[in-house]
């Protein structure tokens, strides 16, 4: 998960190992958490600034701001004054679900207010209560998201890789080819270039319907004799021998 997208409560706890009656209660505590999304962030909006806004309604735990595209940020760097982050969609999580459906339904589709002439008074906040949504299945969604986005990036740079082979082979096959026709020009022949071996069978098989030619090297196989032949001619030698 982004850490610069990511606010978490500003205590600092020590770890240590949770005994089964902690457990037990800290279970509970997940039980009767609950998540809202929040489908768009206003320009410039941060975690803080959105965790601020939350906590005036009830107890906060995590909030997570998903950042723009890569692309989309280079080109609004490039040809805006704006260089810092913006983020798109967020997820904010309350200790208390009945919290969170109250929020939800009280602040969708309204303006976020605040003093006359703040940043983002006049914005209008478009959230969602998401009944049975625990934080885990955030963090496993966007890990699952990283990993396809690494798979993707993998089979581009394979498939960049074998590109840039293919035109290699094809600058260095051009390279010979200028070799061998310059030689030509300067003996006073004309270069041609001669079908592959391949694609000279290939043809020839075309040419013919369908039907393959026999090959050159191919051995004639010698006529066979009949055996009832060769039976008779042993034995006529047999009778001319004996009369």
């Amino acid at each position: 998960m982004d850490p610069e997208g990511f606010s978490g409560p500003k205590e600092e706890k020590t770890v240590k190992p949770l005994t089964p009656e902690a457990l037990a209660v800290f279970n509970t505590a997940q039980e009767r958490t609950c998540v809202i999304y929040i489908s768009r962030i206003p320009p410039g909006m941060r975690p803080t600034k959105v965790r601020r806004h939350m906590s005036q309604y009830g107890e906060i735990g995590r909030v997570h701001l998903q950042q723009e595209d890569a692309k989309r940020a280079y080109l609004r760097r490039k040809y805006t004054a704006t260089k810092k982050a913006h983020f798109t969609e967020g997820w904010v999580e309350f200790k208390d679900k009945k919290v969170a459906r109250r929020v939800a339904e009280m602040l969708n589709a309204n303006t976020i207010g605040g003093k006359k002439g703040t940043r983002w008074r006049d914005d209008i906040w478009t959230m969602k209560y998401l009944p049975k949504f625990k934080w885990n299945m955030l963090t496993e969604q966007v890990a699952h998201e990283a990993e396809l986005h690494m798979a993707k990036l993998r089979v581009e740079l394979a498939q960049s890789k074998m590109e840039q082979r293919d035109y290699l082979k094809n600058v260095e096959l051009a390279r010979v080819l200028d070799k061998r026709a310059q030689k030509k020009r300067e003996q006073g022949k004309e270069f041609e270039l001669k079908p592959r071996e391949k694609k000279r069978r290939q043809q020839d098989h075309e040419g013919d319907g369908g039907e393959r030619r026999p090959s050159k090297k191919a051995k004639r196989e010698p006529p066979k004799v009949h055996a009832e032949a060769n039976g008779d001619v042993q034995f006529n030698k047999v009778l001319s021998s004996v009369f």
